[in-house]
Protein backbone atom coordinates (compact mmCIF):
# COMPACT_ATOMS: atom_id res chain seq x y z
CA UNK A 1 0.00 0.00 0.00
CA UNK A 2 1.68 3.23 -0.65
CA UNK A 3 0.85 6.78 1.47
CA UNK A 4 1.58 10.05 1.32
CA UNK A 5 2.41 13.14 2.75
CA UNK A 6 3.58 16.93 2.06
CA UNK A 7 6.60 18.69 4.24
CA UNK A 8 7.01 22.37 3.69
CA UNK A 9 10.71 23.66 4.30
CA UNK A 10 11.74 26.87 5.57
CA UNK A 11 15.30 27.36 4.66
CA UNK A 12 17.42 26.77 1.83
CA UNK A 13 19.48 23.57 3.73
CA UNK A 14 17.05 22.05 6.36
CA UNK A 15 16.94 18.76 7.84
CA UNK A 16 13.36 17.66 9.08
CA UNK A 17 12.61 14.78 11.04
CA UNK A 18 9.41 12.85 9.77
CA UNK A 19 10.12 9.91 11.63
CA UNK A 20 6.60 10.38 13.50
CA UNK A 21 4.89 10.84 10.11
CA UNK A 22 6.00 7.48 8.83
CA UNK A 23 5.59 5.46 12.15
CA UNK A 24 1.75 6.28 12.29
CA UNK A 25 1.38 5.85 7.99
CA UNK A 26 3.00 2.03 8.71
CA UNK A 27 1.29 1.73 12.24
CA UNK A 28 -1.96 2.35 10.35
CA UNK A 29 -1.19 0.25 6.90
CA UNK A 30 0.25 -2.79 9.25
CA UNK A 31 -3.13 -2.66 10.25
CA UNK A 32 -5.47 -2.31 7.48
CA UNK A 33 -3.25 -4.97 5.67
CA UNK A 34 -2.47 -7.36 8.41
CA UNK A 35 1.12 -6.75 7.70
CA UNK A 36 3.20 -8.05 11.03
CA UNK A 37 6.67 -7.88 9.53
CA UNK A 38 8.04 -6.59 6.14
CA UNK A 39 9.45 -3.55 4.66
CA UNK A 40 9.09 0.23 4.42
CA UNK A 41 10.37 2.25 1.56
CA UNK A 42 10.58 5.94 2.10
CA UNK A 43 10.93 7.85 -1.16
CA UNK A 44 11.25 11.21 -2.06
CA UNK A 45 10.51 12.25 -5.52
CA UNK A 46 12.69 15.24 -5.94
CA UNK A 47 16.48 15.71 -7.37
CA UNK A 48 16.91 18.41 -4.63
CA UNK A 49 16.25 16.33 -1.62
CA UNK A 50 16.86 13.17 0.08
CA UNK A 51 15.85 10.77 2.73
CA UNK A 52 18.14 9.71 5.65
CA UNK A 53 18.46 8.06 8.76
CA UNK A 54 20.67 9.42 11.76
CA UNK A 55 20.34 10.31 15.13
CA UNK A 56 17.22 12.37 16.25
CA UNK A 57 17.88 13.46 19.74
CA UNK A 58 20.53 15.95 19.34
CA UNK A 59 19.58 18.74 16.95
CA UNK A 60 23.56 19.42 16.34
CA UNK A 61 23.44 16.39 14.71
CA UNK A 62 21.40 18.04 11.68
CA UNK A 63 23.56 20.76 11.85
CA UNK A 64 26.60 18.59 11.85
CA UNK A 65 25.82 16.95 8.85
CA UNK A 66 24.23 20.12 6.51
CA UNK A 67 27.65 21.81 7.69
CA UNK A 68 29.89 18.43 6.31
CA UNK A 69 27.74 18.78 3.18
CA UNK A 70 28.29 23.07 2.93
CA UNK A 71 32.12 21.85 3.10
CA UNK A 72 32.07 18.59 1.05
CA UNK A 73 29.95 20.81 -1.71
CA UNK A 74 30.21 24.16 -1.83
CA UNK A 75 28.16 26.24 -3.47
CA UNK A 76 28.38 28.47 -6.97
CA UNK A 77 30.88 26.13 -8.47
CA UNK A 78 28.98 23.45 -10.35
CA UNK A 79 27.90 24.29 -14.22
CA UNK A 80 24.08 23.22 -14.15
CA UNK A 81 24.75 26.87 -11.54
CA UNK A 82 24.22 28.49 -14.96
CA UNK A 83 21.02 26.87 -14.90
CA UNK A 84 19.04 27.24 -12.07
CA UNK A 85 21.95 28.14 -9.62
CA UNK A 86 21.05 24.41 -7.63
CA UNK A 87 24.18 22.40 -8.63
CA UNK A 88 24.79 22.11 -5.60
CA UNK A 89 22.08 20.75 -4.24
CA UNK A 90 21.68 18.16 -6.49
CA UNK A 91 24.64 16.66 -5.92
CA UNK A 92 23.83 16.49 -2.14
CA UNK A 93 20.96 14.77 -2.91
CA UNK A 94 22.36 11.90 -5.11
CA UNK A 95 24.92 11.16 -2.85
CA UNK A 96 22.39 10.88 -0.31
CA UNK A 97 19.66 9.30 -2.36
CA UNK A 98 15.83 9.83 -2.23
CA UNK A 99 14.67 6.69 -0.81
CA UNK A 100 15.16 4.29 2.58
CA UNK A 101 14.28 1.08 3.19
CA UNK A 102 13.27 0.15 6.69
CA UNK A 103 12.08 -3.14 8.31
CA UNK A 104 8.91 -3.91 9.88
CA UNK A 105 8.41 -6.43 12.64
CA UNK A 106 5.44 -6.69 14.43
CA UNK A 107 3.13 -4.20 12.72
CA UNK A 108 5.98 -1.08 13.34
CA UNK A 109 8.93 0.19 12.19
CA UNK A 110 12.43 -1.55 13.48
CA UNK A 111 14.77 1.67 14.37
CA UNK A 112 17.58 1.95 16.50
CA UNK A 113 16.66 4.10 20.01
CA UNK A 114 18.52 7.23 18.80
CA UNK A 115 17.70 6.82 15.11
CA UNK A 116 14.98 9.45 13.00
CA UNK A 117 14.10 9.10 9.45
CA UNK A 118 14.85 12.72 7.62
CA UNK A 119 14.03 14.66 5.00
CA UNK A 120 16.81 16.52 3.43
CA UNK A 121 16.11 19.71 1.83
CA UNK A 122 19.05 21.33 -0.12
CA UNK A 123 17.18 23.67 -2.05
CA UNK A 124 13.97 24.92 -0.49
CA UNK A 125 11.98 26.22 1.07
CA UNK A 126 10.07 24.00 -1.17
CA UNK A 127 6.58 22.14 -0.62
CA UNK A 128 7.90 18.47 -0.90
CA UNK A 129 6.16 15.03 -1.42
CA UNK A 130 7.19 11.80 0.80
CA UNK A 131 6.14 8.11 -0.19
CA UNK A 132 5.47 5.79 1.92
CA UNK A 133 5.25 1.95 0.88
CA UNK A 134 4.65 -0.95 3.25
CA UNK A 135 4.80 -4.56 1.54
Amino acid sequence: MVEEFIVRTQRKNEIVNITDQVKQIVEKVCKKEKIKDGICLVYTPHATAAITINENWDPSVCDDFLTAMSNLIPEEKWKHDRVDGNGAAHIKSAIIGPEKAIPIKDGKLVLGTWQGIMLCEFDGPRERRVIVVCK
